[in-house]
């Protein structure tokens, strides 16, 4: 069975020392929070639970991982320079690849120096007599920080399914997102994939060309369009490196930060003709702008079911076999309520003779057993099993952190019905903690790094003003916290988000409170209130001096 916590330090305890700023992560987020700390002239030290950069991309290396944004959004806008010199190989670019470019980012800058990898936060309180954060982490070592940043990304807890006999399974045994470095080789194995999300779309048809044969336990079906993937076309790359600086402005300014072509009619207010001929071209053109074909999708749920039922017809049409392609057809919720998937022949992969779907909704697993799995009506013996089950999304990276405001009062029980937040950034009673891409803030439903740079450089603005202004301390207070977690629920409330049982809303963790995590408001909504907050001397927060 392989270590699914291969994480721990291989150091002795550092020595206690003292830091402007500690951030916990070295992914996309921390990475360049280090950068715009740095200059301001801060101290700042980062923490990294893992072997080298890169956050989630260095994680999950399981076959198949790639963006699911094409790459040329899915990159810094920091910095002209690593703009034009770098040069993405693919539309989609692979987990291999996006790993290259931060550690390049890493290189570039020099960040390496203020990083220290192998080592996990543990535990973080606030002293209020100092306005110091005390950091802890897992080689036993204690840090003294003026602001803590938590840069731990959206999906980087794993889960385990809730299911008996993991430890007793004989074969090898996998977790998607952690993934052996050396990678696998499933030549003339019987695998077993749990799980269908994101992580299964991708994984699936990579592990079904090598296996003997490949049982997939399927419990909820996914929505998923078609990548196309294909080699970068270099007109392309040119008229973007070209045109960046229009481009990310106009990012900036969209719903979910990428440029896309949004259509203004409703598809309820064009013929079945239309209709059909727009879903058609977006499935054509591939990714997730098949959401944008029409303006209602995501807010009518009679529209998004002319979408729903249009992929559930190019499920009908590419799979064989019409029960498993029924098997297959998401049904009981709204299409990109659950988070889309965009895949690369994951459906004409059930056409394989090697390729078995097992409906567990219908034949619910039972346990793992030592030569397999097992569900209500037949065992399964299994040489390898590969847990696609997904992550305690959002919250988990957080709550996993012993993190103590003022009155000792730690997160985990402060969240315990769900988190609270004022912008995704703050945390009422926790001062000088900032989180980056946080419950609260547009984060999973919009393009991940535009998010992250806008988090950055809002933080990174605000510790300037705290320094310039001799101010040692800022809070969210617990009012403007109040009306913001209001606001989020009201712009839920009238989307189809709350329909669906998603880890958007925790469903995916027996017991975690069922809120809408991500802000579905739109980043463009989202960045203009955050830019007033901070034009108004950062309204919603309590700032105070030494003493």
């Amino acid at each position: 069975m392989s270590d699914l916590h291969s994480n721990r330090p291989e150091h002795g305890a550092a020595p206690a020392s003292r830091f402007d700023a500690v951030i916990v992560g070295a992914g996309f987020s921390g990475l360049y929070m280090l950068h715009r700390l740095r200059q301001l002239g801060l101290s700042v030290r980062v923490y990294e639970a893992g072997s080298g950069v890169g956050g989630t991309w260095f994680w999950n290396r399981y076959p198949g991982a790639r963006c699911d944004i094409p790459s040329m959004d899915y990159s810094y806008s920091f910095s002209p320079e690593l703009q034009q010199e770098w040069t993405w190989t693919e539309r989609y670019a692979t987990q291999p690849e996006i790993l290259r470019y931060l550690d390049h980012v890493a290189d570039r800058f020099d960040l390496r120096r203020d990083i220290q990898l192998r080592t996990r936060v543990t535990a973080a309180a606030f002293d209020e007599a100092t306005s110091r954060w005390t950091v802890q982490t897992d080689d036993g070592a204690s840090t003294s920080a003026r602001f803590v940043i938590m840069a731990t990304g959206c999906l980087s807890v794993p889960k385990l399914p809730e299911v008996g006999g993991l430890e007793t399974f004989q074969g090898a045994l996998y977790h998607t997102s952690r993934w052996p470095h050396e990678g696998v080789d499933f030549s003339g194995k019987r695998v077993g994939v749990v799980g269908t999300g994101s992580t299964g779309v991708q994984v699936i048809p990579v592990i079904a060309e090598q296996a003997a044969h490949l049982f997939v336990f399927q419990r909820t079906p996914s929505f998923s369009v078609p990548a196309r993937n294909a080699p970068m076309d270099p007109t392309y790359a040119s008229w973007m490196k070209a045109n960046y600086d229009e481009y990310r402005r106009k990012a900036r300014e969209t719903r979910a930060g990428i440029v896309m072509e949004a259509n203004p009619k409703s598809a309820l207010e064009v013929s079945p003709e239309e209709r059909e001929r727009e879903y058609k071209a977006r499935w054509e053109q591939g990714g997730t702008g098949f959401l944008a074909t029409f303006s209602d999708v995501m807010r009518s749920r009679e529209a998004n079911e002319t979408a729903a039922e249009f992929v559930r017809a190019q499920i009908r049409a590419t799979v064989r076999d019409p029960a498993v392609a029924e098997a297959l057809s998401p049904r009981g919720y709204p299409l990109g309520t659950k988070r889309i998937c965009v895949d690369t022949r994951y459906y004409e992969t059930y056409n394989r003779d090697n390729v078995t779907l097992v409906d567990v909704k219908a034949s619910p697993i039972e346990a793992i057993t030592p030569t397999g799995l097992r569900t209500r009506s037949a065992e399964y013996a299994l040489d390898s099993l590969v847990l696609a089950t997904g992550f305690d999304a959002m919250t988990g990276a957080l709550t996993s952190v012993d993190l103590r405001g003022r009155g000792d009062r730690s997160l985990k029980q402060k969240w315990a019905d769900g988190p609270r937040t004022y912008l995704g950034l703050a945390v009422a009673g926790f001062p000088n903690l900032f989180t980056i891409t946080g419950p609260g803030s547009p984060s999973v439903f919009s393009n991940a790094i535009v998010s992250i740079e806008q988090h950055v450089e809002w933080i990174a603005d605000c510790i300037a003003y705290l320094r310039a202004r001799g101010f040692e301390r800022i809070e969210a207070t617990a009012e403007a916290e109040d009306v913001w977690v209001a606001h989020s629920k009201e712009v839920a409330d009238g989307t189809l988000y709350p329909l669906a049982n998603s880890w958007y809303i925790g469903a995916n963790v027996p017991g975690k409170a069922r809120v809408l995590m991500p802000y579905a408001g739109g980043v463009g909504a989202y960045r203009k209130r955050c830019e007033a907050v901070a034009a108004q001397g950062y309204e919603g927060f309590s700032l105070s001096r030494a003493g």
